[in-house]
């Protein structure tokens, strides 16, 4: 598979299976009313890295972005092109035509830590959510969040392959 078909299939796989974790989001709320992560907060501390601040005792006092909303949404979703990016680099192309659930929740699982020991802990929830009034409860929801992300990953190859044919 060329390069330009990798960093396709990348965003297709990205976009989809990010696109699956916010409609996981928006059922937890609509359903069981747990407030889904604020985006504008991520994009505040994105922001805010050009003054040279990338950690805070608490995002929410952090001086607001212009626009901090679209820049979290942005970042959320190239993370995702760029961590099904990084799975293919892991698993090889050859993936998408045998796609496996268990390689693709495995993966899905494994990047809960980025959260876990890079964005909560700058946003100022601690590390593991230590510092949010429920941390077992936040990582759960973080860890959940994640494995629907791997079964996203898994879910648009397959229907990729296999519906569309590609």
């Amino acid at each position: 598979m060329t390069f330009p078909n990798v960093l396709f299939f990348s965003l297709v796989l990205g976009v989809c299976a990010t696109v699956l974790m916010d409609l996981w989001a928006l059922f937890l709320k609509r359903v069981f009313n747990v407030q889904p992560l604020n985006w504008a907060m991520v994009g505040r501390w994105v922001g805010n890295m050009r003054t040279g601040h990338f950690y805070y005792e608490s995002i929410i006092r952090a001086p607001i972005v212009k626009h901090e909303k679209v820049i979290g949404w942005l970042i959320h979703y190239i993370t995702g092109v760029m961590l099904a990016l990084m799975f293919l680099s892991i698993v090889g192309n050859g993936w998408l035509l045998m796609p496996t659930v268990q390689q693709a929740i495995s993966f899905g699982l494994a990047t809960v830590l980025l959260p876990f020991l890079i964005m909560q802990p700058c946003l100022g929830f601690g590390f593991f959510a230590s510092q949010t009034p429920n941390p077992m409860n936040a990582r759960m929801l973080s860890i959940l969040a994640h494995i629907i992300f791997g079964l996203g990953l898994f879910l648009t190859a397959y229907v990729v392959v296999h519906v569309v044919g590609v």
